[in-house]
C-alpha cells in the first residue's frame, strides 16, 4: 500500500488544482488589459517597417493609443488561437510627427530591447501576461516575434 500511495497522489494532483474562474476575453488572439474584473481590448494594428541608412524602424499611425491604463505594471489576458502567448514581446514606443515608432536596429546594432514579460497558462489556450517591471508613462506595444502585428496601449 505504501508503494502505491505516492503514485496515486501524483495522479490526483492535477484534479485538485484550481481552475481559472475570472473574466475571459471575448475574442481570440487579442490581448486584453486587466482592470480588476474588467477587460479592455488593446489597439490592434500593423506596423510598417521603415529602412533608412542601415536603420530599421517600425512605424504605427497615430500619435497616441486610444487604449489607456493607469497601471504601471499592467497585466493582460489572451485567448490564443493563432498567436503564441510566449512569443509576444513588449516595446516602448516614441511619439514623433503624429505617429508612434520604435527604432529596432541602428547600423547593424540592436537598439530596442523587449521589456521582460511573465506568461502563465491559466486554462486551455488562456494565458495571463504580466510585465516584470514598473513602466513609465508613455506608449507601448505588444508584438509577436517576427511579425509586424501590434497591440498598442498607453500608460498615463
Amino acid at each position: 500500500m505504501r508503494k502505491w500511495l505516492p503514485i496515486v497522489l501524483l495522479c490526483c494532483a492535477p484534479l485538485l488544482a484550481d481552475t481559472y474562474d475570472g473574466p475571459r476575453p471575448p475574442k481570440p488572439d487579442l490581448p486584453y488589459l486587466m482592470h480588476a474584473d474588467d477587460l479592455l481590448a488593446t489597439e490592434s494594428g500593423e506596423a510598417k517597417q521603415d529602412d533608412r541608412k542601415g536603420d530599421v524602424n517600425y512605424v504605427i499611425p497615430g500619435a497616441n493609443s486610444a487604449v489607456r491604463t493607469p497601471l504601471a505594471s499592467p497585466a493582460f489576458l489572451i485567448l490564443t488561437d493563432q498567436l503564441q502567448a510566449d512569443r509576444l514581446q513588449l516595446f516602448r514606443l516614441q511619439s514623433k510627427n503624429g505617429q508612434r515608432e520604435v527604432l529596432i536596429r541602428r547600423r547593424n546594432k540592436l537598439v530596442a530591447h523587449p521589456i521582460r514579460l511573465n506568461v502563465t497558462r491559466l486554462d486551455d489556450n488562456l494565458y495571463k501576461i504580466e510585465v516584470d517591471e514598473i513602466l513609465e508613462n508613455g506608449e507601448y506595444s505588444l508584438s509577436p516575434a517576427d511579425s509586424n502585428q501590434v497591440f498598442c496601449f498607453q500608460i498615463y
